[in-house]
């Protein structure tokens, strides 16, 4: 197709006033048309889990003909089998979609997809700094949600212009009156400007689209500065090496760029520059404002960072963009393989992990009973067990986790501060003066008629009320101080069981405080098993103690002597349960005679079976271990 100027263009048989795609000035790059800056918009999506954020990404794309009748299907931007499969969004995405709006011109909008869980805020964070606006989508039946609104003023908190939007406005539940109030009583604005949508049946979509054209500010970036690209996100291609998602502030960077990552000093050039439609489409171009993909062949995952700033060798800029705080890991957990030959294969797969989800950290560690593995810390359960599922099916390795824990400050006799990651990190009693663990700020949104029910759940975590305000009258918002390791295990499922899945729930964290806490050990044959070890207040110890040992004697098979299971607070023994012995009938082939002869055969196997106490060794199959896992979060 060839680009003409003039008022009478025909396209496809089509007579049109101005042409879709404009052609290009002399020396411009091949590919797509370099968009005017002031006709960029950039945006996220700002939703709970199953408020029908996905469905609405894929009305967008469908409603602009970024994606063919042929090949839409269902959750479009989440690629992960993982996330189809539990209907939840983990990775953040971007897409490109090119919209004509009802005034003719041509907008460049580009959507990134953002994840709606608690554990994924980070992913949030990252997709805000390359946003000037967002989206916040809220189900016209269930209202705010806890989640919804931290990210809501995380938006507003980065200078984002937000849009309110109401969703499932086709729901026999919905009301969307009472939903505009909530929103507007939380971020202000009039109850009447807030966009009423249907992503399933596509009712209210182009006004959607108008609104993120007129409402949403256009990027503010120099195209004729220095080269500033933040790399806001990036994975590992088997083919291609490291793929970096950048969005472009400053300047613009083309195929044969030569570009400096600022914070690791590496010197690389471009093979290839484009967007994400959603399938990847070189354009060999991207200027200032706009958001699209980077690739350099390089193979050295470390050398790309998500958080860097992108620029040129030759002419490198002097200030940096401000990238993203490091995130924080709430949940520690080893992870081992089953096969202690494929500690290498996932040592590897957690490094090419890591480039996908910049959240996870880990550390190489070793466990007399699990061999070598790491320990890796995660942002919540969720997190953790996302990450694990996906090391098991995206690189093929069969895995154990232990016991999830938090982060402790240990203070010792000698005026020291250490860290503890893992249990058995903690010192001796003998050298311990005090334990601090970490508290979070938590926010509870929940039906008013359930305010009861959810304050007697607190005050049984340890938790200390705050503030409290309603919503509305059907909705109260409650403020809490708790200790992080009171949330991480059964909090929430406790939460949504009590309020009949109407509850929702947020944190962040807040601080360390000291509390009376202590190690409980589980001890097979007396010998500790340091991967069954955790730290737990002390009025729930014995329950802990005595819920390990009876699960074990299901667990472990039995001997060919008794094993004693025991669980210990230091020296003291709190529970203790036995897996007997195997016994063969050493008297069967006594008939008569004096009952001496039968006592000497049993004090014989007797002293057998302590012989071989002392130097036989416990067989604990891998659901033992798993066990331990599940027992927390029952």
């Amino acid at each position: 197709m060839t680009h003409a100027t003039g008022p009478d263009l025909v396209i496809f048989g089509q007579e049109v006033d101005d042409p879709p795609f404009p052609a290009f000035a002399a020396g411009e790059p091949s590919g797509r048309h370099r968009m005017d800056q002031a006709r960029i918009r950039n945006f996220s999506i700002i939703a709970h889990i199953d408020h029908g954020k996905s469905t609405l990404a894929d009305r967008l794309l469908e409603r602009t003909g970024a994606i063919s009748e042929r090949d839409m299907r269902a959750q479009l931007l989440d690629e992960m089998d993982l996330e189809r499969e539990r209907g939840i969004t983990i990775k953040a995405n971007a897409v490109r979609i090119d919209y004509r709006s009802a005034d003719g011109a041509v907008y460049e909008l580009n959507l990134i997809d953002t994840p709606g869980h608690v554990d994924f805020s980070y992913e949030v964070s990252r997709s805000l700094e390359a946003c000037e606006g967002a989206l916040l989508l809220v189900d016209a039946s269930q209202g705010i949600e806890a989640q919804t609104l931290a990210n809501a003023y995380m938006a507003i908190e980065s200078g984002l212009e937000v849009i309110p939007v109401i969703n499932k406005i086709d729901l026999p539940a919905a009301d969307p009156e009472r939903v505009a109030l909530e929103i507007t009583s939380v971020i202000g604005g009039d109850p009447d400007e807030v966009l009423r949508v249907s992503a399933k049946s596509g009712a209210g979509i182009d006004e959607l689209l108008e609104a993120i054209v007129h409402r949403l500010p256009a990027p503010s970036g120099d195209p004729g500065g220095t080269l500033r690209a933040l790399v806001f996100d990036s994975y590992y291609d088997t083919y291609r090496g490291v793929v970096a998602l950048i969005r472009v502030v400053d300047g613009s960077v083309s195929t044969g760029t030569r570009i400096r990552l600022m914070a690791t000093g590496a010197d690389l050039v471009v093979d290839e520059v484009g967007v994400r439609r959603p399938a990847i489409e070189p354009t060999g171009n991207l200027s200032a404002g706009s958001a699209g993909y980077l690739m350099t062949g390089v193979k050295e995952i470390d050398l790309i960072r998500v958080g860097d700033t992108v620029t040129t060798t030759d002419h490198p800029s002097d200030t940096a963009l401000a990238g993203y705080a490091e995130p924080k890991p709430m949940v520690f957990s080893g992870l081992f393989p089953t096969d202690g030959d494929d500690f290498e294969r996932l040592r590897e797969a957690l490094d090419k992990l890591r480039l996908n989800d910049s959240s996870l950290v880990y550390q190489a560690e070793t466990s007399r009973a699990l061999g070598f593995g790491f320990r890796a810390g995660f942002l919540g359960l969720l997190h953790m067990e996302i990450v694990r599922e996906r090391l098991e099916r995206e690189y093929d390795l069969d895995l154990v986790a232990t016991a999830p824990s938090v982060q402790y400050v240990a203070n010792t006799a000698d005026g020291g501060r250490k860290v503890i990651q893992s249990p058995q990190d903690l010192p001796d009693a003998g050298s311990l003066l005090s334990v601090e663990e970490p508290y979070v700020k938590v926010m509870i949104i929940t039906p008013s008629e359930y305010i009861g029910t959810v304050m007697e759940l607190v005050q049984g975590k340890r938790g200390e009320m705050g503030e409290m305000t309603y919503l509305s009258p059907e909705r109260v918002e409650l403020h809490y101080r708790m200790p992080l390791a009171e949330i991480v295990f059964d909090f929430f499922d406790q939460l949504k069981s009590r309020t009949r899945g109407y509850a929702s729930l947020d944190y962040e964290p807040d601080d360390y405080r000291a509390s009376d806490l202590v190690r409980v050990d589980i001890l097979l044959n007396s010998q500790p098993v340091d991967a069954f070890s955790t730290i737990v207040h002390k009025d729930k110890a014995y329950v802990y103690g005595r819920a390990m040992v009876t699960k074990l004697r299901e667990l472990i098979p039995r001997q060919l002597f008794d094993v004693p299971i025991q669980a210990a607070i230091g020296s003291r023994i709190i529970s203790r349960e036995t897996v007997k012995a195997r016994r063969k009938d050493v008297t069967a082939k006594c008939y008569g005679g004096d009952i001496t002869r039968k006592r000497k055969l049993l004090e014989r196997q007797k002293e057998g079976k302590k012989r071989m106490k002392m130097v036989g060794s416990v067989e604990v199959p891998q659901d033992a271990f798993v066990a331990a896992l599940r027992i927390s979060e029952e």
